[in-house]
């Protein structure tokens, strides 16, 4: 018992330390990211704040409006002012532009006087200007533009993280007008993902807030901030930071959680009041709100990546940073003190459980119980406002519960009778026998890996089934997916299930296969010619004739240990073993035996002959795929000439030369299903030419 207690602890302090030195390098920082956009979009909803918020969207409908108007893009800049008119006739506290107007207006200089002087008429304006580190037009504060109007307390030994060297500002007509200036995004990739913001930056020894600090400030006379470790403060509000200043986001959900119109709806609105008709929105829609207005037109290219929508308005995070404000419930993180006593608690823990288990029944528990801990802990966390980090405490518990487990098997040889008996039934003899030499190859759980994946099902299986006995039926089934099967394992190919008559297998993994594309269209050659050599024994048999049709395609999958805590398969989850899947259905259309992706053929190189097909258009993908059929040596040898006359079709046909395609078709038809798929359908347009958008591609409208 002491001797397995010590083995216990040594495996967690072990699991710990090198969980918490990848957390503490930032290895499972995108990992972290994760898990807490699950949790954002969990927990996300609306707060007492959020209807005080109201979003503009220049939309992709706006845009199209504007165009009826004979509005090119961009828009003159006076056609803002009805905004701000409306705005400030509905009594709106503030209102933040989340454009930045940099660059004189193309319409000329009477157009940026006319929005200046509907920004000097708006109160509470907040225009947008950007800082940066390496871009930007501006090194110093402009002496045409008034100085910040937000002032810094005198601690101002936190706030050098925000200090930028360069600047973008906005015309003089907008910046001079402006109740407050703030910075908004700029140069920023999109693949960003906005969890953190800062509130403000420092330019030229002047404070800039961010947009929704800049709305929270225009609307209040008071505008010194405040900062210190951690934290800053505005007037009694205070707002933890995190170590490089900036302001985790308490996100409210997806996108127009806030309540939303379109600009174009106001603009109307506007100039409806003004000739004295009714409003398409009510006035009382503004009272009293804060007001962003930003872009949402895909073309604008102003959508950002946020844990709760992968297409968030840029403008819609800052609203959200103005939320949390108002709320004074952004969150925190979790202090790094409480990360590192989780992690070492909770990795002991799992591996005093598991080795001091006597059971299977009990080391489930354990592992189901020790898993799931440290997502709990991180969910609830968020409910009081903490970012707890999840997956390092579950990095330190995962290892530390196999690490456990490991050891008692080996002290007990349980290990190679686990590992024989989990994979038995869809691996072959010889791979099951170098996982058990060498089980640190095997991964438990799932993870992203290129695969070359094989469909394959038996053509009119169903009017077969139908004609024959089960008895009979469930022996010729096991006969034929026998010698499928072994020829699978031949190839180191890895049996991912039966379903009826189909198989379904991948090469790759769990063992990596280098040129597992080429093992996976050998194997499907050598199983058409196995089935060809069988057939006539089947058929006397039992009086059926056996074709096989079999669709391959390689591609990045998550293959691994999947299912549930009482049953689970090593299998795959992924686009590619969707496309596999088509291509066999594919076969159907062109009267072919194997068909492969563009992208197998790519992998194939020159190790086996291949003849293209067709592009297609599958169901579920608008981009079409290339497909070829495989082919062997000698076949290739024998029908040199009608290949050559099929290519010579193929190109006429994609080129839209529809005459000359039927007629290099026709001579080959008979002797060539493919051909003969094509000929029928150059018929099918008859003397008529091809569509003005031909591209040649089959769209298939069944699975």
């Amino acid at each position: 018992m002491i001797k397995r207690l010590i083995q216990a602890i040594g495996i967690g302090c072990a699991s710990a330390l090198v969980s918490l030195v990848l957390w503490r390098t930032g290895s499972l920082a995108r990992f972290e990211s994760v898990t807490w956009d699950w949790r954002a979009r969990w927990y996300a909803a609306p707060a007492r704040t959020t209807d005080q918020i109201r979003l503009i969207f220049l939309d992709q409908y706006s845009l199209d409006w504007g165009k009826k108007k004979g509005w090119s893009w961009p828009w003159p800049r006076q056609v803002y002012a009805p905004v701000l008119d409306f705005c400030k006739r509905a009594g709106a506290k503030a209102v933040a532009f989340d454009v930045i107007f940099s660059e004189p207006s193309v319409y000329g200089v009477d157009d940026d006087v006319a929005l200046g002087a509907a920004i000097a008429g708006t109160p509470g304006f907040v225009g947008a200007m950007f800082v940066g580190s390496q871009t930007g037009e501006d090194t110093r504060w402009p002496p045409l533009i008034q100085t910040s109007t937000v002032t810094m307390a005198p601690d101002t030994s936190a706030a050098g993280s925000w200090v930028f060297p360069r600047a973008s500002f906005p015309v003089p007509e907008v910046a001079t007008n402006a109740t407050v200036l703030a910075s908004v995004f700029g140069g920023i990739g999109g693949d960003v993902v906005y969890d953190r913001l800062k509130p403000f930056n420092v330019f030229d020894r002047q404070v800039i807030p961010s947009l929704g600090l800049g709305a929270y400030l225009a609307a209040r006379s008071n505008r010194v901030v405040s900062v210190h470790p951690f934290e800053f403060r505005v007037g009694s509000t205070r707002l933890p930071l995190d170590a490089n200043g900036q302001l985790i986001l308490h996100y409210r959900g997806r996108s127009q959680t806030h309540r939303t119109v379109n600009v174009a709806a106001v603009i109307e609105s506007e100039l409806r009041l003004r000739a004295h008709q009714a409003p398409i929105i009510p006035l009382e829609f503004f009272k009293d709100s804060y007001v962003f207005f930003g872009f949402t037109a895909p073309g604008l290219k102003d959508l950002r990546a946020s844990p709760v929508d992968p297409n968030y308005p840029g403008v819609e995070v800052h609203a959200t940073l103005l939320d949390n404000l108002l709320a004074a419930d952004s969150m925190r993180d979790a202090p790094s003190g409480w990360v590192v006593v989780l992690c070492l608690l909770l990795a002991v823990a799992a591996a005093t459980a598991v080795r001091l288990g006597r059971s299977a029944a009990q080391n489930m528990t354990a592992f189901a119980i020790f898993l799931a801990v440290p997502v709990f802990l991180g969910f609830y966390a968020y409910t009081k406002n903490v970012w707890l980090p999840i997956v390092p405490s579950w990095l330190a518990v995962a290892p530390a519960l196999v690490g456990a487990l490991a050891v008692n098997y080996a002290t007990e040889g349980r290990q190679k009778r686990f590992i024989k008996g989990a994979f038995k039934q869809y691996l072959s003899p010889v791979v099951i026998e170098e996982l058990v030499q060498h089980p640190e190859r095997l991964q438990l759980g799932g993870e992203t890996r290129e695969l070359s994946i094989l469909f394959s099902d038996v053509r009119g299986f169903t009017s077969i089934s139908e004609g024959l006995a089960p008895d009979r039926l469930t022996a010729l089934l096991n006969e034929y997916l026998t010698a499928m099967t072994e020829i699978v394992y031949q190839h180191g190919g890895t049996v991912d299930k039966y379903e009826g008559d189909a198989i379904i297998a991948f090469w790759n993994a769990p063992m990596e296969l280098p040129g597992h594309a080429q093992h996976a269209v050998q194997a499907a050659l050598e199983c058409q010619q196995e089935l060809t050599r069988l057939r006539p024994d089947l058929k006397a048999r039992y009086g059926h004739d056996l074709f096989a049709r079999i669709g391959i395609n390689s591609g990045p999958v998550v293959v691994g240990n999947m299912g549930s805590r009482q049953r689970f398969n090593y299998t795959f989850l992924g686009d590619a073993g969707n496309l596999a899947s088509r291509l066999e259905g594919i076969n159907k259309q062109f009267g072919t035996a194997i068909l492969i992706s563009e992208m197998t053929k790519t992998q194939v190189g020159d190790s086996a002959p291949v003849r293209e097909i067709a592009r297609v258009r599958v169901v579920g993908r608008q981009e079409p795929v290339r497909v070829y059929e495989p082919l062997t040596d000698d076949d290739e040898a024998e029908r040199r000439s009608t290949l050559a006359a099929f290519a010579e079709g193929l190109t006429a046909y994609y080129a839209g030369r529809l005459e000359a395609a039927q007629k290099a078709f026709d001579g080959i038809e008979a002797a060539d299903a493919p051909a003969a798929a094509y000929a029928r359908r150059c018929r099918e347009f008859g003397a008529r030419p091809p569509p003005g958008d031909w591209d040649g591609v089959w769209v298939m409208t069944e699975k």
